[in-house]
């Protein structure tokens, strides 16, 4: 279920745009015009668009919108404002707050707040165990009559096989999806960035990947006994990615994501020792990043997700060691994505599109953002030729700390438009 401010869907028209949804196989100059919140009309025109394309707006199945108990560095407002001009018409937010989304009360009051703050539609992930402490789970079935998206324990794996058998289990009568953090404690104890040769230069612990493909191999396990499907968070390792595509081979229903930070970076990033570049999973080898690549242009991972993780720029403002793990990424991952990956032609345009829109969209059960006659507008309008440089001072987001900070980027957002209504306009 998702939830955000009531109102009149807007009229609006997009003249002249070259419109691609490539779940439709639509590719082609197009006015499109939305009266009252729903796309009324698909016009052939000629000539060209200028740069511009208008597709389906995105949806992000991963971000931390700190709230509550953190609003200091982010709120439903601000968060949902930083969704709006990447591009965004719906985000899921994780449960790891204060206190946990992990009871129907604290998720009903969000879901109230949300009505009343959200600039886009937003859903709540609420935790699998209770206080997020792997001990015992939560109550799913209630939580996802009170709305619950999808259950997590994001920001801790469940270490628990036991657990985390009971939670597939229980999760058949609860019916939404388990989205787990695939982490290894006992392996990434310590580690600060990807156990390598640079962070053996560095002299920082290591992070290994087998943290996370070990892991990874146990929940696939666990799934394909139960029969239960899953959804892998933030995959950043190639053994990760085998693994998975061994699994979906063998009928496992397990799906994934994977963020722009390890998509378009590697550990060799790390040099510059940049606290806004030390995330969880860590950046990890080029071997890895190609990985991660062609495993979201082959479908193997079918959605793109920020992990948008706000902190003070107090706790980021500190040696690369003593800093939180996470950034910012709800206001670049488009155009990041585009510069680093379509430009260079390592992935097609269409594809980009598709994992950042449908893919995390029909993850989670929810109506895909669709351009046809009749449909709820949904829409992203974005210039691929109009360079920008990446200002903290533009940021929406309470939060400044992105990996991309001084970074001259293509693939502009200009306008979205979510749940039909424009809720940003460069």
């Amino acid at each position: 279920m998702l939830f955000s401010k009531n109102g009149r869907g807007d009229t609006l028209a997009f003249e002249n745009v070259r419109v691609v949804d490539p779940v439709r196989g639509i590719d082609e100059t197009l006015t499109v015009r939305i009266a009252e919140g729903t796309i009324a009309a698909l016009e052939p025109t000629a000539g060209p668009s200028g740069g511009r394309i208008l597709a389906p707006a995105f949806v992000d199945p991963h971000v931390h919108l700190r709230t509550p108990g953190r609003e200091d560095e982010e709120d439903l407002a601000s968060g949902t404002r930083a969704a709006a001009r990447g591009g965004y018409c719906a985000v899921l937010a994780m449960p790891n707050t204060d206190p946990v989304v992990d009871s129907a009360a604290v998720l009903g009051s969000l879901a109230e707040r949300a009505k009343a703050e959200a600039e886009v539609p937003v859903g709540f992930l609420a935790a699998v165990s209770r206080g997020q402490e792997g001990a015992q789970l939560t109550e799913m079935v209630e939580l996802a009559e009170a709305g619950a998206a999808g259950f997590s324990d994001d920001g801790r794996p469940v270490a628990s096989p036991g657990l985390l058998r009971r939670a597939l289990q229980y999760n058949a009568v609860a019916g939404r999806p388990l989205a787990l953090h695939c982490e290894e404690p006992a392996l990434s104890h310590g580690g600060h960035m990807h156990e390598g040769a640079v962070s053996a230069e560095l002299g920082f612990g290591g992070y290994p990947s087998v943290a996370e493909s070990a892991m990874v191999a146990r929940d696939l396990a666990l799934a394909a006994y139960e029969e239960r499907p899953l959804h892998l968070l933030h995959l950043s390792a190639r053994e990760s990615v085998e693994a998975l595509r061994r699994a979906q081979a063998g009928g496992v229903r397990a799906s994934a994501e994977v963020t722009p930070h390890h998509l378009c970076l590697t550990d060799e990033a790390v040099r510059t020792l940049d606290p806004n570049l030390k995330m969880n999973p860590p950046l990890r080898s080029e071997d890895d990043r190609q990985a991660l690549i062609e495993a979201l242009a082959d479908g193997t991972i079918a959605a793109v997700a920020t992990d948008h993780a706000p902190h003070s720029r107090e706790e980021k403002e500190v040696p690369f060691e003593e800093a939180p793990f996470g950034v910012t990424g709800l206001e670049t991952a488009f155009a990041a994505l585009f510069t680093h990956l379509v430009e260079p032609g390592l992935l097609p345009l269409a594809t980009l599109l598709e994992r950042m829109s449908a893919g995390p969209a029909r993850i989670y059960g929810f109506a895909e953002p669709r351009i046809e006659v009749g449909a709820a507008a949904n829409l992203v309008l974005f210039d691929l030729e109009q360079p920008w440089r990446v200002d903290a001072g533009a940021f929406r987001s309470r939060s400044a700390n992105s990996w991309l900070l001084g970074a001259t980027l293509r693939g502009r957002v200009l306008q979205t438009v979510a749940a039909g209504k424009l809720v940003y306009s460069a």
